[in-house]
């Protein structure tokens, strides 16, 4: 079926509208980038102060590392991903590297946790053969990372209480450049004893110690439930910034394939325009030819009459 000049003028018109959406979604997710990986910067500033105050509790005190026997037989996981799409291979790839990183843990079902951010990296969980006990929505914006991180402790202290998992792992992509992200893991309980061991061995910057008259146990506990939120902050944060530069790559390829479809129609509604002006010209020729050979017959048959036979 041949396009008309109104067909691909409205295709040419729609696509058009789509290449400014997508341009749009594009500056968007470029924003949106570093505003995430701001947030991420300015936590740590405030994880060295967290890191600082275990630095002086744990001064002159002596680590023992808990001996738990549960510590292998059980297992909380908690996968971040995406609640919207156009984000390519974002959610498949973190469900797949954390699903085969829990294959090789080798934990019995029964024993293991699994709470997933995000219905799609849900979906991507379930597609591969890895059931999901719980989903929480993706926050929306910066703001709604601290309620969904306090709801999410909250699952984690449940799970210990009720189910004694004292092991806790974090999946989450995280960007590598402006377009480009990969899958990482991080374990977030139990707590890293060496790491502990080097803030207690590390030496304080001034002359000047800090002091608390809180109970030890009040002000650790303190301490290690912030370093838990700062955590899954951090996880949270680094997987929106990581889902917007999926987002970012995948609509630099969507304006591509745009810009090329666009180019195509553009030449076919010239092409066709071209199409019909030769043919309208054609039209004038055959008919200005047909005019042309009755002409001649018009004439031989109008015969003038002679002077001679004019009446006087």
């Amino acid at each position: 079926m041949t396009e008309t000049l109104a067909t691909l003028s409205r295709r040419i018109r729609s696509t058009t509208d789509l290449q400014s959406v997508v341009k749009t979604m594009k500056t968007l997710a470029a924003v949106n980038i570093r505003q995430y990986e701001r947030a991420v910067v300015a936590l740590e500033q405030y994880n060295h102060v967290i890191e600082a105050g275990l630095q002086i509790v744990l001064r002159n005190r002596r680590l023992q590392q808990p001996v738990n026997n549960r510590e292998l037989a059980s297992l909380g996981t908690i996968i971040f991903g995406s609640e919207q799409g156009l984000v390519g291979q974002f959610n498949e790839r973190v469900a797949l590297f954390a699903a085969e990183r829990m294959a090789r843990q080798r934990v019995a079902r029964e024993s293991c946790g699994v709470l997933a951010v995000g219905m799609r990296v849900a979906a991507a969980l379930e597609s591969v053969g890895q059931p999901v006990d719980h989903v929480f929505a993706v926050p929306a914006s910066l703001g709604g990372i601290v309620p969904l991180v306090q709801t999410l402790v909250l699952r984690i202290e449940a799970w210990r209480r009720d189910r004694g998992i004292e092991r806790v792992q974090l999946f989450y992509n995280q960007t590598r450049t402006a377009a480009s992200y990969a899958p990482t893991r991080v374990q977030l309980l139990p707590i890293d004893w060496q790491w502990l061991g080097e803030l207690q061995r590390r030496r304080w910057p001034t002359n000047q110690l800090p002091t608390t008259t809180l109970d030890w146990d009040v002000v650790f506990s303190g301490l290690i439930r912030q370093y838990l939120l700062v955590a899954l902050f951090r996880a949270c944060a680094a997987s929106l910034a990581a889902e917007n530069a999926s987002r970012l790559a995948s609509m630099q390829a969507a304006e591509h394939n745009i810009e090329e479809h666009l180019d195509m129609l553009r030449l076919r509604y010239h092409q066709r325009r071209q199409d019909t002006i030769t043919e309208e010209l054609m039209d004038i020729i055959s008919g200005f030819e047909a005019f042309a050979a009755e002409e001649p017959a018009c004439q031989s048959s109008f015969k003038t009459p002679a002077l001679s036979n004019l009446p006087v």
